[in-house]
This record gives structure tokens, C-alpha cells and sequence, in this order.
């Protein structure tokens, strides 16, 4: 089936996305949000909460957990705001897959940006199934990369 062909009556995800640069995104890491966030996951190691703790071991404030990052990218809805402008009905997405590779800590204090592209969009199941690969290049306020990102969101059909 062609790009931008129906299935089932709805419209495809147009493959002419690919390479859809987001616009970017900025996070300012706060100490209060580090707190709450290794909370709510239920981390226990000290250096994500106590900041004695977290320069002790090495950090110049409080460390991000790992998936703390992603934060973002949710917080300027610059994905869902993609997704809309592509055609992709908001109520049919899953998050299907997360992959991260760090490069250096993300500490309090910190401003990460996030510069994220749609590197891939294919389906499966005769088009019942799309997914949306996005590639996403996170770096801090001194043009450090602190991590890479890929995930991909499945977009189920009608």
C-alpha cells in the first residue's frame, strides 16, 4: 500500500514525515522536581534526594535519574503537537519502546535541550499497526551531549 493510501478507511501515516524535525525543547533540572521525581519511582539511593549525599558521591548537586530527562520533551508537548500536525489520532497512541544512552549526568541546575527527529515511520498488520521512530539528541547548557534517545510510538488503527 502506497504512503498516504487508506486502510480501513483511515488515512495512513504520511511517510513523507520522516525526517520531520520537532521543535526543540528546553528542561531546567530544579532540586524540588529531582525530589519528587525519585520519589514518586520509589528510589531510595540518598544522592537523588539529599544533596550532602549526592556531592559525597561525586555531583555537583543532585543527579537526575535516568529517565528523568524525557520530562522535556513532555512538558513542551513538542511530540504530541508533531503527532497532530501528522494526522496521528492522539487517543490511538502506546509508548512501544525506550532506549537511552548517556553520555554525562544531568545534575540540578542544569538546562537540557532536546533536539528530536522522526527518523523512521513504517506499519505492520496491513497498516493495523504504525509505528513513529523518533530520534532525540539531548544537550546541557554548556553544548555538552548528555544523552541520546530512541523511542518509538505505536499507533494503533481503526
Amino acid at each position: 500500500m502506497p504512503a498516504g493510501a487508506a486502510r480501513n478507511g483511515a488515512p495512513m501515516i504520511d511517510r513523507r514525515h520522516i525526517g520531520k524535525t520537532l521543535a526543540p525543547a528546553t528542561l531546567e533540572v530544579e532540586k524540588g522536581r529531582l525530589r519528587f521525581f525519585a520519589e514518586a519511582i520509589g528510589e531510595t539511593n540518598p544522592i537523588y534526594t539529599d544533596e550532602a549525599a549526592a556531592q559525597a558521591a561525586g555531583y555537583p548537586s543532585l543527579p537526575a535519574p535516568p529517565t528523568f530527562i524525557m520530562a522535556g520533551e513532555l512538558d513542551a508537548d513538542t511530540i504530541r503537537t508533531a503527532l497532530v500536525e501528522m494526522g496521528v489520532d492522539i487517543n490511538r497512541i502506546l509508548h512501544g519502546e525506550q532506549q537511552f544512552t548517556f553520555h554525562a549526568p544531568v545534575c540540578a541546575g542544569d538546562t537540557i535541550t532536546f533536539a528530536s527527529t522522526f527518523s523512521d515511520i513504517y506499519g505492520r498488520r496491513n497498516g493495523g499497526l504504525e509505528f513513529i521512530v523518533k530520534e532525540t539528541t539531548m544537550t546541557n547548557q554548556h553544548g555538552a551531549k548528555v544523552a541520546d534517545a530512541r523511542s518509538v510510538i505505536v499507533v494503533r488503527g481503526a
